[in-house]
């Protein structure tokens, strides 16, 4: 499996991404907005877009699919129930289905809604496996609820999905929020040394060339996942001093992600 990190360079810090079979060069785009530099890349590379996969709904994600399939007739797939709500869709994913990329590649759906209601990841059936998180789970953040999705169950992504994916992860987002989530994790965990050192070598990173995380990684420095933290508690009845001396990890996530809302 060969994977191609697209930086859009848009105001909305998205990434594109390839996903190719070397034996035969087919690739699936993953929420090709900038058809323009998927195209370019594909071309690049030697490789025939067949398929898309947009992990959600919202235009920044869709918005590149009319040009890609008009230049290549590449098929599109997503959600189940975003049929309504995505042009085109060819094939509607569950989870558990598989994407099939070449005669090599094989991907996993993952149902995870949160973002919105109709949002997929997709996990590669690799040595090392991959997730294409959309906007789900970012470097060191998870994604906002504020366009039809609702906390509560992106906790439920989260704790009963995403936590249990091998330490080895690799994660591939669908924007570069890393240095604005690293500082809201330390502003909730001032403690946290590995954030702190992770802030200080990636500050100012080239999106280009970006850093690519770890479920591991983001265990350590993503406040989403570090739901039992005694500074993270503390430092939330700050601002909710209401909240009961041992609060459960989904309230402590829901506060995070109000107050993530503001930062």
């Amino acid at each position: 499996m060969r994977v191609k990190q697209i930086w859009t360079g848009n105001a909305y810090r998205n990434f594109n991404y390839l996903i190719a079979c070397e034996e035969t060069g087919e690739a699936l785009a993953i929420d090709p907005l900038d058809h323009v530099k998927c195209l370019q890349a594909a071309k690049a590379e030697g490789w025939t877009i067949t398929q898309i996969l947009n992990t959600h709904e919202h235009h920044d994600h869709t918005g590149g699919n009319e040009a890609v399939v008009r230049a290549t007739g590449a098929k599109i797939l997503a959600h189940r129930n975003a049929s309504g709500k995505i042009a085109g869709m060819s094939r509607g994913l569950s989870a558990g289905d598989t994407v099939k990329v070449g005669k090599t590649v094989e991907l996993e759906a993952l149902d995870t809604p949160g973002h919105t209601m109709c949002h997929v990841c997709l996990k590669s059936h690799t040595d090392r496996p991959a997730l294409f998180s959309g906007d789900t789970l970012f470097n060191a953040g998870a994604g906002n609820c504020h366009n039809g999705g609702d906390p509560g169950e992106l906790f439920k992504t989260f704790s009963q999905q995403l936590a249990r994916l091998p330490p080895a992860t690799l994660v591939y987002p669908g924007h570069d929020y890393i240095e604005n989530n690293l500082r809201f994790t330390l502003n909730r965990e001032p403690d946290n040394k590995s954030a702190e050192q992770m802030l200080g070598q990636l500050a100012g990173q080239d999106p280009s060339r970006a850093y690519v995380s770890t479920l591991d990684v983001e265990m350590q420095v993503n406040t989403f996942f570090r739901l039992t933290s005694p500074t993270v508690i503390a430092k939330l009845r700050e601002q909710f001093p209401d909240l009961p001396d041992r609060p459960d990890p989904r309230t402590v996530f829901i506060k995070l992600r109000e107050l993530r809302n503001g930062w």
